[in-house]
């Protein structure tokens, strides 16, 4: 039999063993908060707009490494998720008037969004394929066009890696001096090199770098001018913090 001596001793183990694990679990858990909550807190606090979602993208925010498409922009709204000058959707009004919704093209493409105002339309048979482009789009690529000045748009993204990014993109036109911003101050100057001499006329290019300090959730906004096409970016890794 155990003398009551050892009982107490092995009483106290216990309680010291206790002690310590639930002091482990403690430090842990508030050390994962802590990561969850800096992870999420670069987004500024007073934002109300949410990633893009609907009955048929469920994807939630997009992801960097990785395309960011430019008509996913967020929800919320004129004044929230974006500034357009107008309050049509250009893109959609446009698809509705004859020859324009083109044949198997689903609704969904051809007048995404078309209740907001920002101006969305696809890529079309005799409108983007019927020449040689420098590097084709995608058939029914979904773009941001109908751009004017001061125009802009706001993307919610989860960012898996930090570090230098190269900027990647397929665009009709000429340069529309666009930048992007990331939680609220200026990250880089996009610059479209070459002039394609039509919206409809499509080259792909880098345009630019970023840098993103920080894993997690983050806005990025692009703002942009009148003066072209833009289809989505591509963000390429090229350094890792």
């Amino acid at each position: 039999m155990e003398s009551r001596n050892s009982k107490n001793q092995k009483h106290i183990f216990d309680k010291i063993t206790a002690m310590v694990a639930y002091k482990y679990f403690t430090f842990f858990l508030l050390l994962f908060l802590s990561v969850t909550i800096n992870s999420q807190a670069q987004i500024p606090q007073d934002y109300k707009g949410r990633p893009f979602t609907d009955s048929i993208y469920r994807k939630g925010p997009q992801v960097v490494p990785g395309r960011v498409e430019l008509a996913y922009y967020d929800l919320g709204g004129e004044g929230i998720a974006y500034h357009d000058t107008s309050t049509e959707n250009e893109g959609a009004k446009l698809n509705h008037t004859k020859g324009h919704w083109r044949p198997g093209v689903p609704a969904y493409i051809a007048f995404f969004r078309e209740n907001e105002g920002v101006d969305i339309s696809y890529t079309k048979d005799w409108a983007d394929f019927n020449h040689p482009n420098k590097v084709d789009p995608a058939v029914n690529q979904l773009y941001i066009g109908w751009q004017a000045n001061g125009e802009w748009t706001n993307y919610t993204i989860q960012v898996n890696q930090p570090g230098k990014y190269r900027i990647i993109t397929v665009y009709g036109y000429q340069d529309n001096s666009s930048e992007l911003w990331l939680n609220g101050e200026k990250a880089t100057t996009l610059i479209l090199p070459e002039n394609t001499g039509n919206w409809h006329n499509w080259t792909q290019a880098t345009i630019g770098e970023i840098m993103f300090p920080k894993a997690g959730l983050q806005l990025l906004t692009l703002k942009y001018n009148r003066g072209s096409n833009l289809a989505y970016l591509d963000f390429l890794l090229v350094e890792a913090n």
